[in-house]
């Protein structure tokens, strides 16, 4: 029997597991997908809020400003890419600005640092490409941008390290309290544990209503974007949001970390909760976003899309986090409603719910928790002289495998073979980049399918995108 299980391999319940993993406990991360953030937490903003637009006084300003501060000394301890280049509200009329200098009283109330509102000639100075209805912006130099995949993947894998183990594709179906302990009844067997965790993103509904009389509903908000190539990254150096609405924060423009550039999200409440598909409608909302003067003068040319996606967000009728032990479900504890800004909350969340459950266990520390983790050598990174050493030492870092991002065989089998490590083609894609580049994968997908049969000594018709039935080959045609 478990001491704690957590349902939810997304970046919430990965945060949770690392931080619960620094006590001595028999912890296990149970995922009804193949790997960690192939839920909720798989399509996103990327953008680290500094935590203005949260309401004063509610759980999510608060966990949002806390997890702000503790992302960038993770990514240190970590080693996944972020970076700070703050974020823009744009006001394209004086009713706008009145909305900058409520945003600015909010960020005041919740703490967070350095935040002011500039002028015209400033916010233009700044950003040249800005439309030119721009009046002023609220400015937020704490805001950043991250890739949310390896977020999770770097704390999954140091929860891993530190002894929390992983059950992938494994759907927890019903849950009953029997005898002082839950049972979770699953796809793969029952499973015992003395404690659990909810952090199921979209389903965080249905298995807190499994368990207790007070119920809630969780509303799946979906959010659909447009990625542009990287030789227009450069129209923005921050991140450029609307003033917001009572949907969210708008559709903004921004970079991403690793140099592209996407408008996004729109928001529609969806009822399937598996609904990522996008939709001709919404996407030309998007095309006339990027084409008019929305918040860019400069038209950002279409024939620089490289792809499009949707997510879901977590939407919680009160709008606020849920980060709790279930009142009258003893032992059972919430982290639900984790919308927007759950990505940079999320640090925050691990540490108080790791506070709550460990003091209601009594768990103990443990000695010797590994705190830093290197992720995936990037020979990118390197100088000239330090790439041409790891090749000679390792000829498989000077065969490129993807020529948009130029991604080696090194790094695939690096990312095959580290805990926690790639079994399927997007699992290699979040973990290396190769396959997200101009040609979304046409070129690589095969050479990496010939490396995961090898390294994991498969045959390529066991190959799948996303695990379970995702198979990218159904036969052979004629042996050679």
């Amino acid at each position: 029997m478990y001491d704690v299980v957590i349902i939810g391999a997304g970046v919430t319940g990965c945060c949770i597991a690392r931080e619960l993993s620094r006590y001595q406990l028999n912890a296990c991360v149970v995922e009804k997908g193949d790997d960690v953030a192939s839920g909720t937490s798989k399509a996103n903003s990327g953008v680290i809020h500094s935590g203005f637009d949260a309401k004063p006084g509610s759980l999510m300003a608060k966990l949002n400003v806390e997890g702000n501060a503790l992302l960038w000394k993770l990514a240190e301890e970590l080693d996944f890419p972020v970076k700070k280049n703050g974020a823009l509200v744009v006001a394209t009329d004086e009713e706008e600005v009145k909305h900058l200098e409520l945003l600015l009283d909010q960020a005041r109330q919740n703490g967070v640092p350095g935040v002011r509102i500039l002028s015209r000639e400033e916010v233009m100075n700044m950003e040249p490409n800005l439309t030119d209805k721009t009046v002023a912006a609220l400015y937020a130099p704490t805001g950043g941008v991250i890739d949310p995949f390896n977020l999770a993947i770097a704390m999954g894998e140091n929860a891993n390290v530190n002894g929390v183990e992983f059950r992938f594709e494994t759907e927890v179906l019903q849950i009953r309290k029997k005898n002082g302990k839950y049972e979770l009844e699953t796809n793969h067997g029952t499973i015992e544990t003395k404690c659990v965790v909810n952090a199921a993103g979209v389903y965080a509904d249905k298995f807190h209503n499994m368990v207790s009389e007070e119920k809630i509903h969780i509303t799946a908000r979906k959010g659909e974007y447009l990625l542009f190539d990287k030789t227009v990254g450069d129209l923005f150096t921050a991140s450029v949001f609307p003033v917001p609405g009572k949907m969210g924060k708008g559709i903004l423009i921004a970079p991403t970390v690793h140099g592209n550039l996407y408008v996004g999200p729109t928001a529609n409440d969806v009822e399937d909760k598996e609904s990522t598909n996008t939709t001709q409608d919404i996407l030309q909302v998007l095309t006339e976003k990027a084409k008019a003067n929305h918040l860019s003068k400069r038209v950002i040319p279409m024939n620089k899309v490289i792809t499009s996606f949707a997510g879901l967000r977590a939407h919680q009728d009160k709008h606020d986090f849920i980060v709790q032990e279930v009142p009258d479900a003893e032992y059972f504890f919430d982290a639900a409603g984790i919308e927007s800004p759950g990505l940079t909350s999320s640090p925050a969340i691990g540490v108080m719910m790791a506070k709550m459950v460990s003091e209601k266990l009594k768990l103990k520390e443990k000695t010797g928790f590994v705190s830093a983790r290197k992720g995936v050598l990037k020979p990118e990174k390197l100088t000239d002289e330090e790439r041409n050493e790891l090749i000679k030492k390792n000829p498989a870092y000077g065969n490129i495998i993807c020529r948009c991002e130029m991604i080696t065989e090194g790094e695939i089998v690096d990312a095959i073979h580290r805990p926690l490590g790639a079994k399927s083609m997007d699992s290699i894609k979040r973990r290396t980049r190769a396959g997200m580049g101009r040609c979304q994968a046409g070129f690589c997908t095969p050479r990496t399918m010939e490396i995961l049969s090898r390294e994991l000594r498969i045959d390529m018709t066991e190959i799948t995108k996303k695990g379970g039935g995702s198979r990218l080959v159904v036969g052979k045609t004629k042996e050679l």
